[in-house]
């Protein structure tokens, strides 16, 4: 993990707000701004992984080596890494408890050989549990958390549960977290996570694909800033 120059953890208070689906295109627009072959998505949805089919990898599997585990690598050299690759078969379910979800994850993080990256993002699961605790408290120096959400009653009260889990202490303004933006509904985004090829790539110059390269520039200029 030293070779990482910033880890960043995606996540969400709730299901269903894209969260996923953020990651893949945040990881698209990242190796597309200058940083192609040096982003690494590490999946830590143990038990309902997406993003290799969201980045057009499935299939594919780690190589084990003697220096370790390699992780597979997407578009433009994204470095993934995800329980997708170690199951047999879509019907392959996997039914852990906490703990064995977070041996898991410490494995990934202590095992794979990531090599020199300048981002690495962490997919988390919806919520609070065993994943976003092992994460958190398994990997040094977190640059920075991506928390997801839709404009709903629900999905703001839930965030704001997010929010406080990460250590901050109010939602935007009243948590004092920085808005990062906000991202268009185009259909077109969950077709294209359905057929493997990140949104940014096949629409650029969306509305949407627009939003996401400004997310990214935000991003890297708030950690510029420290």
């Amino acid at each position: 993990m030293d070779k990482i120059k910033q880890k960043l953890v995606v996540l969400s208070g709730k299901g269903g707000v894209g969260k996923s689906t953020v990651t893949a295109n945040l990881a698209m627009a990242l190796a597309s701004r200058g940083h192609e072959g040096r982003v690494g998505v590490l999946d830590a949805d143990i038990t309902g992984p997406t993003i290799p089919k969201m980045l057009g990898v499935r299939g594919l599997r780690l190589d084990v080596g003697q220096p370790g585990i390699l992780p597979a690598r997407g578009p433009l050299g994204i470095r993934v890494v995800s329980m997708d690759f170690l199951l047999p078969s879509d019907e392959t379910p996997v039914i852990w408890r906490g703990p064995l979800k977070s041996m898991a994850i410490r494995q990934f993080l202590s095992e794979v050989m990531w090599g020199h990256l300048d981002f690495l993002l962490v997919d988390l699961p919806p919520g609070t549990g065993d994943e976003a605790l092992t994460v958190m408290q398994s990997i040094p120096n977190i640059g920075g958390v991506v928390i997801v959400t839709i404009p709903s009653e629900v999905s703001q009260l839930v965030v704001k549960k997010a929010v406080t889990f990460t250590g901050q202490q109010k939602i935007a303004e009243e948590l004092r977290v920085p808005f990062l933006g906000k991202i268009p509904l185009d259909p077109r985004i969950c077709e294209d996570s359905d057929t493997g090829t990140p949104f940014i790539v096949q629409h650029p110059d969306s509305p949407s694909a627009v939003a996401f390269r400004e997310i990214v520039a935000k991003i890297t200029r708030t950690i510029e800033a420290g």
